[in-house]
């Protein structure tokens, strides 16, 4: 009885800890910042990254597809470093300022770049470190 208890509390955890793209973002509001990364955590489920958007001088979060799919297209701790400039598209936040879903993310130094593809990323351009 108490291992069954464990396991649905650990399922209704991990459950929780997992959300809902649609629900936590608007995809009918299409956002485009232009700016340089102050910091990229490649953690799961979702890495992660704060940019400073050049016209605005406000930081966003933006949160990437999750590590495992973008391990598969080449996307690792090392490919965004603090200093990059990057274009990147996305979904904004419902719930918060700032805060955006990365729907396309372009690095115009070197042409690396993903986009989602139906539900998965699919790696644009050459560019990688």
């Amino acid at each position: 009885m108490k291992t069954a208890l464990a396991l649905v509390m650990l399922t209704a955890t991990a459950l929780d800890a997992h959300h809902s793209i649609a629900g936590m973002y608007d995809s009918t509001r299409p956002v485009t910042i232009d700016g340089v990364v102050t910091e990229y955590r490649f953690v799961s489920p979702h890495p992660y990254l704060d940019m400073r958007d050049s016209r605005t001088s406000q930081t966003w979060r933006l949160e990437m597809d999750n590590r495992r799919e973008l391990e598969r297209i080449g996307v690792n701790e090392q490919t965004i470093k603090p200093g990059d400039r990057l274009v990147v598209t996305g979904s904004p936040s419902r719930r918060g300022a700032n805060q955006m879903y990365i729907e396309r993310l372009q690095r115009p130094a070197d042409g690396f770049g993903f986009e989602q593809y139906r539900s998965s990323p699919r790696r644009l351009g050459a560019g990688s470190r």
